[in-house]
């Protein structure tokens, strides 16, 4: 076995060794046989909230020890499909086998950085928020390029994505856009991406082709399920009706069915234009609303835990969590993490993983590395 395809394999073995730490492999096994009978039950669905909640858990854990042992099957099968091939000389199914290791231990480290996503709601659907800052027409349409990348990632992905509202700006792009992400750790993945973004370009709207910089805030929060109560007060809010914008056919531009709500006690404020009935729009709004709430006890709970500082700030010099410079130079780097990429025009295209993973992994405290160590 050659030096290249020992160390991808060792990485492999590294990488589900920690998956099985991580999962408590044995008490997960015995939980998801647990969960298989409570299943097979017929009475199960005579309370539905509690076998959506017990399908949802037996889901997760059937793709989590699933996952794994899969890997360690191909693992295995393609190691000794190397064995053979290096035995008999092809060279063809050698670089096959070497391509597949390779593809396997991707998937084996995209795993393990995802197992790291065990936040009370890092399995929820989410909405993200775009809004644009200093910078004018340069950063409307900075927010416009931005809520693109993250529908680009979206689809990537397989989420789902629903437009909640957006305001168009003066003479291009959006002074804001809000975004509804359905899929498995949507939130636990967005979650990353909060914060301001800052963009260095040669502007397309400037006559002398001068160089500018440009500011836009990402606002991520997690939907909220009926399992969790959030009890809001009427004479805290504040409903105003407007016409929606964009396109939404005749009867839609010409009612006002979209809805903004405020609670007055938080300064929070939700959306919503998407339906033609303002009832429906109005419905959607508040389970904004309890997210955002929701949302905001998260950052407290973190703050007092001290693992982040996830406070909303000014959208502006000094708070940027990543920069993407297009001219003099081609380069995006995070700067919480230092990570770097020289291809902006790929990540301005939804190649966000390794940012997020890099965020996530800080997040937590740890770096793969790190947690390499802990487990050997």
């Amino acid at each position: 076995m050659s030096a290249e395809s020992e160390a991808l394999y060792d990485q492999i073995k590294q990488s589900i060794a920690l998956l099985r730490r991580h999962l408590d492999w044995d008490i997960a096994q015995d939980r998801l046989a647990e969960l298989n009978n409570k299943v097979e039950d017929p009475t199960l669905w005579d309370n539905p909230e509690q076998a959506q909640k017990i399908m949802r858990e037996r889901n997760f854990l059937v793709s989590q020890v699933e996952g794994v042992k899969t890997m360690e099957g191909e693992a295995k099968a393609n190691l000794e499909l190397l064995a053979l091939a290096e035995e008999e000389g092809d060279n063809a199914i050698i670089a096959e086998v070497m391509t597949s290791l390779t593809h396997l231990a991707e998937e084996a480290k995209r795993r393990e950085i995802e197992s790291l996503l065990s936040g009370e709601a890092d399995q929820n659907n989410c909405y993200l928020e775009v809004n644009s800052g200093a910078g004018g027409t340069e950063s409307q349409d900075w927010t416009e390029m931005l809520l693109r990348m993250y529908t680009r990632w979206a689809e990537k992905h397989g989420y789902k994505i629903t437009f909640m509202e957006s305001t168009d700006g003066e003479q291009a792009g959006l002074k804001s856009a809000t975004i509804q992400v359905s899929g498995p750790n949507a939130y636990g993945w967005l979650k990353t991406e909060a914060g301001v973004h800052r963009l260095v370009r040669i502007s397309p709207f400037d006559s002398a082709a001068r160089r500018h910089t440009s500011f836009a805030s990402v606002w991520v929060y997690p939907e909220v399920d009926d399992s969790i109560e959030i009890e809001i007060s009427d004479a805290d809010l504040k409903v105003d009706t407007f016409r929606a914008s964009g396109a939404g056919g005749q009867h839609i531009n010409k009612t006002e069915s979209a809805i903004r709500i405020t609670h007055i006690p938080s300064g929070i404020v939700v959306a919503c234009q998407t339906d033609r009935s303002q009832h429906r729009n109005r419905a959607t709004a508040m389970g904004m609303l309890k997210a955002r709430l929701y949302e905001a006890e998260l950052q407290k709970r973190e703050a007092a835990a001290a693992q982040t500082e996830a406070s909303k700030t000014d959208i502006g010099w000094g708070h940027q969590i990543r920069s993407y410079v297009l001219a003099p130079y081609q380069l995006v780097k995070d700067l919480r993490t230092n990570l770097e990429k020289t291809n902006p025009e790929a990540v301005l295209d939804g190649d966000l993983d390794d940012f997020m993973a890099a965020a996530l992994s800080q997040r937590v405290g740890t770096t793969r590395s790190e947690a390499s160590a802990q487990a050997i």
